[in-house]
């Protein structure tokens, strides 16, 4: 019997899983809606449904996507969290950064959030080490035990340690871990030395809580999926890497961004396949839209990344997310002035059109009522009340005094505006034209605006690939196991055995890590990095690193990098000034374990002026029969100019009057402003 490899990524609000044929390649796809209250529910049931879409095959591996930690921390649900630091800085939390949102013209106003652990529950140990890692004060086994016993008593489980320069020599956090299992041993314990081996106290304390805070989550979560699936099967982390569940558990701030990061590797791969290296992602969602950049085929990644209020440095893909999903609820200011979003109404009850409950109108009532999407949902699996729709329309449009065309034409305005935002956050902000990059859209709600983002954005293409829904399950299958290691290794005048000796213990690392996934040596890879910086400045750049022994060339090869970069980023460099000298900071290593990804295949070429199957009065500037287009019709070459509605499975492309569609030879449409058929 042949064997498929299937990938199951639980949205907010649908729950997208595809099945590839490990011997014929063939991808079979389904959706199902998300059970919030029991995620599994979900996974299961999109499992057996793509299954039975399949034919039954054997089941090789499965790679999950998953917002449970992300939703944790996003909703705030941190309760009974505990933390030890050294002696003296209790309040390191408290302090935090001096940075405030918006910059100084708002920090009269800013009132500081609360800590992810008050100050009350927070213990200090004696003890002491240097940054250089030595001992400057013995630690204090006394408080240590005190500490632990302290949390017992009041029942706090889970507990996160971060001691000063632990980065430096993990020594004391360790022996502080082997008191709390002995004295609490019913308490998760999470250490920054662990977590994070990396310089700067208060963001290393709170990725470390981030940790102990998602982990009993996480564990539930991963144990509970794993008994009822009766398989092992691997999880989605931040950096672009997966790992199997059984170690997840271990490290699950890992899979803060699992969901999203898979999305923008699915469609970096699709987009390269097409012959477009550098791209924009996005990824519509019911609940929310994420965003990223894909340069030279790798997306871009950040360790200044955050879930929530949270500041989290674990490497993650650089993925910004707004609040502008299919569910995302319009309403009205107390100035009286419409806004949509962030707020979402989810997969239950829904939008109006769903016909669950639900009482809010959302942009997927809009796009209903102006005719933009069919009267069904998932190949008729989810029928819609458009009745529901227009009442909730026109209701909201009296309010406003407006007309409902116009105010559900202003609720996808602004919805379009939100995500047009979220893009120039990841390139114009950051030094890059927005109108180099063609954009991939894809997620059930990412083709529905795309016409739109085109003019605000200036964007020369948009590819919307086939499925779209779930190009984010795609991605999974697409992506190697991967592991991040740092060291905090502060120097103006580097020293080379030093250095080879850090990035040889981190190698180590790695290597037993991929051992234990069941990768054999000869198939391990290891990719270096440095954060380098000008001497002064308060951070850093990252560059990749050299393989092979470290000598001066290699030295000059990472500083000519840097300096690259540098300039790239931010317009000047001072490779020539000898006034301004260069400081390394942290050095890194990925161990990567390769997979042999899914094949795209060409599609045959067909008709290039194919028939509608229907036609539908849609409103774009004003009612008009346009015509209905089924995807899974149109063949390599085919052209649909608009005003026309593309249809298919899980997403639905409406087709602007003066753009056209074009199918490549992949199956993407591409759609572009003006273009005319021939």
């Amino acid at each position: 019997m042949r064997s498929v490899r299937i990938g199951v990524d639980t949205g907010g609000t649908f729950t997208d899983v595809v099945a590839v044929d490990e011997q014929t390649g063939e991808i079979t796809t389904t959706k199902t809606p998300s059970t919030p209250a029991d995620p599994a529910d979900g996974f299961l049931e999109g499992v057996r449904k793509v299954l039975e879409k399949a034919g039954g095959q054997t089941v090789s591996a499965v790679v999950h996507g998953t917002t449970v930690a992300t939703n944790q921390l996003l909703e705030d649900r941190i309760a009974d969290l505990g933390f030890v630091t050294t002696e003296g800085f209790e309040f390191i939390l408290e302090i935090a950064r001096q940075s405030v949102p918006d910059g100084y013209g708002n920090s009269y106003f800013w009132v500081k959030p609360p800590r992810i652990v008050p100050v009350h529950r927070v213990r200090t140990v004696g003890g002491r080490l240097d940054h250089t890692g030595a001992e400057v004060r013995p630690f204090d086994e006394e408080a240590a035990v005190a500490a632990a016993g302290w949390f017992r008593e009041r029942g706090i489980t889970a507990i996160g340690v971060c001691f000063l320069h632990s980065y430096a020599n993990p020594a004391h956090e360790l022996r502080m871990r082997e008191i709390l299992e002995r004295e609490h041993p019913g308490a998760v314990v999470s250490i920054s030395s662990d977590v994070l081996r990396e310089y700067r106290e208060y963001e290393r304390s709170v990725t470390t809580l981030v940790d102990a805070a998602v982990k009993p989550t996480m564990r539930r979560y991963i144990a509970g999926l794993a008994d009822r699936l009766g398989m092992p099967f691997s999880v989605m982390k931040s950096n672009g890497g997966v790992l199997s569940a059984a170690e997840v558990v271990n490290q699950p701030i890992t899979t803060v961004l699992s969901g999203p990061a898979a999305g923008a590797l699915g469609a970096a791969l699709i987009a390269s396949t097409a012959g477009h290296p550098s791209v924009i992602t996005l990824d519509g969602g019911g609940t929310s839209t994420d965003v990223a950049v894909v340069v030279d085929g790798e997306p871009s990644l950040t360790t200044e990344g955050s879930v929530g209020r949270y500041p989290c440095k674990i490497p993650m893909i650089d993925i910004v997310t707004v609040g502008a999903g299919g569910g995302s609820v319009a309403w009205i200011s107390p100035e009286g002035t419409l806004k949509v979003g962030p707020k979402s109404a989810g997969a239950d009850p829904g939008p109006l059109c769903y016909g669950r409950g639900g009482t809010e109108v959302t942009v997927t009532d809009a796009h209903v009522f102006l005719g933009r999407v069919p009267p069904h949902l998932l190949g008729g699996e989810i029928p819609l009340e458009a009745e529901a729709a227009r009442q909730g329309i026109e209701t909201l449009a009296g309010k406003l005094g407006l007309s409902p065309e116009r105010t559900a034409a202003g609720i996808l305005e602004i919805s379009a505006f939100n995500q047009s935002n979220a893009i120039r956050r990841l390139t114009v902000k950051r030094g890059l034209d927005v109108r180099d990059f063609p954009m991939v859209a894809f997620g059930g709600s990412g083709p529905l605006l795309v016409c739109r983002l085109i003019d605000i954005l200036g964007l020369p293409s948009v590819t919307v690939p086939p499925d779209p829904g779930n190009v984010s399950a795609f991605g999974l299958l697409t992506v190697d196991v991967k592991n991040d290691y740092v060291r905090t290794f502060v120097t103006r005048d580097l020293s080379l055995d030093a250095a080879a000796e850090i990035f040889g213990e981190l190698e180590g690392q790695a290597a037993e890590a991929l051992d234990r996934e069941g990768f054999t040596a000869d198939r391990h890879v290891y990719a270096r990095s440095a954060d380098l910086r000008y001497y002064g400045q308060a951070y850093e750049v990252r560059v990749p690193a050299p393989a092979g022994p470290l000598d001066e060339a290699w030295r000059a090869e990472v500083l000519d990098r840097f300096h690259r970069a540098h300039h790239r980023l931010y317009g000047y460099g001072y490779r020539d000034d000898p006034r301004h000298g260069v400081e390394w900071v942290n050095l890194r290593v990925s161990g990567i374990g390769p997979i042999t990804r899914p094949a795209i295949g060409r599609r045959p070429y067909g008709t290039a002026d194919p028939r509608p199957v229907t036609v539908r009065e849609v409103f774009y500037d004003a009612w008009g029969p346009a015509p209905i287009h089924r995807r899974t019709d149109l063949a390599a070459g085919a052209v649909v100019a608009g005003p026309a509605v593309i249809e298919e499975y899980g997403s639905t492309l409406p087709l602007h009057p003066g753009f056209t569609a074009t199918v490549d030879a992949f199956g993407n449409l591409e759609v572009r402003r003006g273009r005319e058929k021939g």
